[in-house]
């Protein structure tokens, strides 16, 4: 299972500056898996979701809303010697997760013959995704078809982060999204992503100062 790396830093041991990797270059690999439609829900839920991927393997077809285009994280699966351990999330919390339009359509045509207690995303012969045998067989061979190297399934979630930063979600918004204990975690991982917003403030405050002198 992926778990929160240590706050990551650009060398200088700033841990302001993260070093994610953001859409542009994980886009290759969103062509390949266009082309190979089996592996397609699942990149791009781990990439527009930032789902860990045990909360993402454990994900039910009852914990996809496809009119609110929410998913409700509420378990978690990992490999531990060989067996599946089942759990809550990593803060045993459960959690609301936006699901935007065009995926949303592709899950529920995953799911349009699933029961409600059946897994959303299974191994090709059916049961439980293990992160060892689908980042072996499918994410890997997908990442060097898309000419990228140095690749882990958790950049999909870094890329899910940045998104929507780029989208203008705020910090506490990303932090409900990734499921982290505070919004001081987020801001240690991805604070470099977030603008500081001192010219805006400063231009509004200016503003205000203005009507109060007119």
């Amino acid at each position: 299972m992926a778990l929160n790396p240590p706050t990551p830093t650009d060398g200088t041991g700033d841990p302001g500056r993260s070093l994610v990797r953001p859409f542009p270059e994980v886009g290759p690999l969103m062509r390949v898996a266009y082309r190979e439609l089996g592996i397609l829900a699942n990149v791009l839920t781990l990439a527009f979701t930032g789902l860990r991927f045990g909360e993402f393997a454990a994900l039910k077809v009852k914990r996809f809303d496809a009119d609110r285009r929410r998913l409700q994280v509420a378990e978690s699966c990992t490999e531990v010697s060989g067996k599946i351990v089942w759990s809550t999330p990593k803060t045993h919390q459960s959690r609301s997760v936006p699901v935007a339009g065009p995926l949303a359509e592709r899950i529920a045509h995953v799911v349009r013959t699933k029961g409600p207690e059946d897994l959303i995303f299974t191994a090709p012969g059916g049961g439980v995704l293990r992160l060892g045998n689908w980042r072996a067989r499918v994410f890997e061979p997908a990442c060097r078809a898309a000419g990228l190297d140095g690749v882990s399934p958790h950049d999909l979630r870094h890329t899910a982060a940045s998104l929507a930063i780029a989208a203008g979600a705020n910090v506490k918004a990303v932090q409900r999204m990734l499921g982290h204990a505070s919004a001081a975690m987020t801001l240690d991982v991805y604070a470099g992503l977030f603008g500081d917003d001192l010219d805006a403030v400063g231009d509004a405050m200016g503003t205000l100062l203005a009507q109060g002198l007119s």
